[in-house]
């Protein structure tokens, strides 16, 4: 079980370091452990796109390194507290997703301009302030994970986001899109002119027509098969 679950860590950060979602050695995604033991992640100092199964260890939910080897990333919060909140999650992703990040520190709300957006609204993404700082303790994580709520994707405002799934190819696809959603957003911005967007009812049928389960796992399925062979 812990083999399999170290490969899908691993391959779900590739994927986000494919996808552009580097921030050097920042950034990571999770898988709920089966047993209630914790969170399995990546050791700190590698970037997303060098993780390898060897390299992903089972967090407890205190921060104790409960199997494997490396030193833990000091964020290991935002992952451990949307899990207890939130037993519907069965991964997380905390990412520092450039086009997202400025958006959300330009005070905009995400618009539905495509077909990316229509994923997360209506209702809005929502938003956490109490601190652009990092998420090192459980009390912060515990905010965190309020504020996300019912919410697939939070904007940590000035710092990064937080995306969740039923499972770690669910929320790793979220990244994506809403790291494309923002992109197009600004695209958009910059034409000037008069733009335009979905409305709730629209969006709500694009969200069922387009983002079923099924094409979210063709979507995984072709991340994983376009990512270049690790050395």
């Amino acid at each position: 079980m812990s083999s399999s679950i170290r490969r899908l860590v691993s391959l779900a950060s590739r994927v986000l370091g494919w996808c552009e979602q580097n921030d050097l050695i920042w950034g990571h995604a999770s898988v709920r452990d089966p047993d209630g033991r914790g969170v399995w992640i990546k050791a700190a100092g590698q970037g997303f796109d060098e993780v390898t199964p060897e390299s992903v260890h089972l967090v407890g939910p205190d921060g104790t390194v409960v199997a494997g080897d490396g030193p833990r990333h000091s964020e290991y919060p935002i992952h451990t507290e949307v899990m207890a909140a939130r037993p519907d999650v069965g991964g997380v992703v905390h990412a520092h997703s450039p086009h997202a990040v400025a958006l959300a520190a330009a005070g905009e709300s995400l618009l539905p301009v495509s077909h990316a957006a229509n994923y997360f609204v209506p209702p809005d993404v929502p938003r956490f302030t109490d601190t652009a700082d990092l998420i090192l303790t459980a009390e912060l994580g515990k905010l965190v994970a309020a504020r996300l709520g019912d919410a697939p994707a939070l904007f940590l405002v000035n710092h990064g986001i937080v995306t969740v799934g039923k499972d770690l190819p669910t929320a790793t696809v979220a990244a994506i899109l809403l790291e494309r959603a923002a992109t197009q957003q600004l695209l958009t911005r910059a034409y000037g002119g008069k733009p335009s967007w979905s409305a709730p009812e629209e969006s709500l049928s694009k969200r069922e027509n387009i983002y079923h389960d099924r094409s979210i796992e063709q979507v995984w399925d072709y991340l994983v098969r376009r990512l270049p062979p690790q050395p």
